[in-house]
């Protein structure tokens, strides 16, 4: 077959978790059908070589360019600025429309939902990763402002009615489906979970020692999730992990670019190491991967990536969301500033429970996680809905 994947995501490095999922789902697609790939690629993006098998058409566009406008302007917009129809991508889509036609067309995240929607008569997936409207929901309580609580209405209410354009669709855990499958009644969509995943090939233990007391956060500090993090790990965590151990450490990977970093707790002992290029050295050397994640949606990549190099993990309930692992058998999870505290500590003092906890996380990515199988999964979703349309 010939397949159309729209991407917000340029994914080539797979140098964050969004992107990464694009890469392995298109790889996964590419395997065994022709793929042309249309993705936004911002100037100035890191950016690497695709595939010699995989078509690839850039738009040179930013797909959030419109997310920080002044809130009057947000509050105004019939639409969540982040779903903003983009004139090159649309231009883009209609040349390629001309001389070619598809058997599929797969949206890779909510804000390249629309453009699909405008290729009829053929069928439409949407891997759906992260819905907006999940996350926003996440963050309300009894006390949620009003503009919080419009913007969900208006992001809802715009997912809704994308979802239910679609013959299928994907989401990475067990809550978003409830979630998204109540948004996409009563039409026939049909909506599964394709986890994330990690290339186990490509992540392999180490070989030598971790470095001593060393403390790693696998995350860019300008995706809110990942600021809010690590600023409560080193307001109320750390401290009571240097009291006890004076000697630890902590390395925060990912780009700082624009993001505040007097709001952080910051000494001599954290190290922001910016963007690499290959963080497997980085998280493999380290003592334990802490995850002190509290809002966001979504599988973390960074637990699967420690868990296959071989690294300990200490995560939050919702950082170890979507993935099927046990606390005490494959990670250790808390929730409070005090018990994270108490996980970590447990960890770098116990060589022995470090080594059991890596070798049993290392078994389920292998056997649970590893991209290939995931990619063959979300191959046979946009297979069936094919099939089902033309039976």
């Amino acid at each position: 077959m010939r397949i159309l994947v729209l991407s917000t995501w340029y994914p080539y490095p797979p140098d964050n978790g969004s992107k990464s999922r694009a890469y392995y789902l298109v790889q996964g697609l590419a395997a065994g059908h022709d793929v042309t790939l249309i993705a936004f690629r911002p100037r100035g993006t890191p950016s690497a070589e695709p595939p010699a098998n995989i078509e690839v058409v850039n738009v040179s566009a930013d797909p959030f360019r419109y997310v920080n406008l002044p809130q009057w302007i947000k509050y105004l917009s019939p639409i969540p600025l982040a779903f903003w129809p983009s004139r090159p991508m649309q231009r883009v889509l209609d040349e390629a429309s001309r001389t070619t036609t598809w058997d599929a067309v797969v949206a890779i995240q909510t804000p390249v939902a629309q453009y699909a929607t405008h290729l009829a008569a053929i069928p439409r997936v949407i891997d759906i990763d992260t819905s907006f409207s999940y996350q926003l929901h996440g963050r309300l309580n009894g006390k949620v402002a009003l503009r919080a609580w419009l913007s969900w209405q208006k992001t809802h209410r715009y997912e809704t009615r994308m979802f239910r354009r679609f013959q299928a669709g994907s989401v990475v855990s067990p809550k978003e489906i409830n979630f998204v499958r109540s948004m996409v009644k009563p039409t026939a969509c049909r909506v599964e979970i394709v986890p994330n995943g990690v290339d186990c090939q490509h992540h392999q233990p180490a070989t030598g020692s971790a470095r001593l007391d060393s403390l790693i956060y696998n995350g860019a500090l300008t995706y809110s999730a990942n600021f809010d993090a690590v600023q409560f790990f080193l307001a109320e965590i750390y401290p009571q992990i240097k009291r006890e151990r004076p000697t630890v450490s902590l390395t925060v990977t990912g780009s700082t670019q624009g993001v505040d970093l007097t709001r952080l707790r910051l000494d001599d002992s954290v190290y922001l190491s910016g963007y690499l290029e290959d963080m497997r050295p980085v998280v493999g050397g380290s003592t334990v991967c802490i995850v002190p994640i509290r809002q966001g949606s979504g599988t973390r990549l960074k637990i699967l990536e420690a868990m296959a190099l071989g690294t300990s993990v200490v995560s939050t309930t919702k950082g170890a969301e979507g993935i099927d692992a046990r606390h005490g058998d494959h990670l250790l999870v808390a929730d409070d500033a005090a018990s994270f505290a108490d996980c970590t500590l447990r960890l770098l003092r116990d060589v022995n429970l470090r080594q059991r906890l890596a070798a049993n996380a290392r078994r389920l990515v292998e056997e649970r996680y590893d991209w290939t199988h995931i990619g063959q999964h979300f191959t046979r979703l946009v297979e069936d809905s094919v099939q089902r349309q033309r039976s």
